[in-house]
């Protein structure tokens, strides 16, 4: 459990894997996302947990992350001599790249294919892929916008009372019957999507509900892993305590 939540940030949905942080600050860190356990990765995010839950798209290598990252660290800096070392990293890491035939490239042409294929942006804003057969099957929308999903959340999370948000969680109540329905007629995607959306939400008054979706959703579509995950994360899940195994 602790392996499977190590430096796993609070926003950071199994799909994506810490691979460097950086300032403690934001909590920024950059991390390898996949859509599936069983496949590489299919490109580098980056995100900031303190600012929320939003996965930028840095480049299909770490070569290419650390140097947009570095690139934008060289706008800002005024020092002569901490920008002639940038400088200088940035030729050194641009060679090492070529050398290993690494693009260097932001958004490449797999990066911008995939995009094309996703079946919805989520709350994360990385995109979810989902296989839709020829006859459309394997996802359905949900029936709230994003926008409304989140005046829904926010209703739930800021209730002055519990009776009052128990009477605000009715919608959900009723997407998860949706989900179910969806998931009967082999169309996963639908509560892949809302679980998603719920654990990005943030707030622990949708622990339960993200623990009953994502953990099923990932099982349907055989990405066993990744329910495994989620289960310990929600078990360990902390704004602060991103470090598991340092007695």
């Amino acid at each position: 459990t602790l392996f499977r939540s190590h430096y796993r940030f609070f926003y950071d949905p199994p799909e994506f894997q810490t691979t460097l942080i950086g300032d403690s600050k934001t909590q920024y860190h950059m991390g390898y996302f996949r859509d599936s356990p069983d496949e590489g990765p299919v490109f580098v995010g980056a995100n900031e947990a303190k600012k929320g839950c939003t996965i930028a798209q840095v480049g299909d290598n770490v070569f290419a992350a650390v140097r947009l990252y570095l690139l934008k660290k060289l706008k800002d800096v005024t020092d002569k001599k901490m920008c002639t070392l940038l400088k200088d990293l940035d030729e050194k890491l641009s060679r090492a790249a070529d050398d290993f035939g690494y693009s260097l490239d932001q958004k490449t042409a797999k990066m911008k294919l995939r995009d094309k294929k996703v079946v919805t942006k989520s709350f994360h804003g990385a995109g979810l892929m989902v296989i839709v057969d020829k006859n459309d099957v394997g996802y359905r929308e949900l029936p709230e916008t994003d926008a409304n999903l989140k005046k829904i959340c926010k209703t739930i999370a800021e209730a002055s009372s519990d009776d009052l948000r128990m009477k605000a969680f009715a919608p959900i109540q009723e997407m998860m019957t949706f989900t179910q329905f969806a998931n009967d007629e082999c169309d996963y995607g639908m509560g892949y999507e809302l679980g998603i959306d719920l654990f990005c939400y943030g707030s622990h008054y949708f622990h339960k509900v993200v623990g009953q979706l994502l953990p099923l959703a990932y099982n349907l579509l055989k990405r066993n892993r990744f329910a495994e995950i989620i289960n310990a994360h929600l078990a360990n899940r902390s704004k602060e305590n991103v470090d598991q195994l340092t007695v």
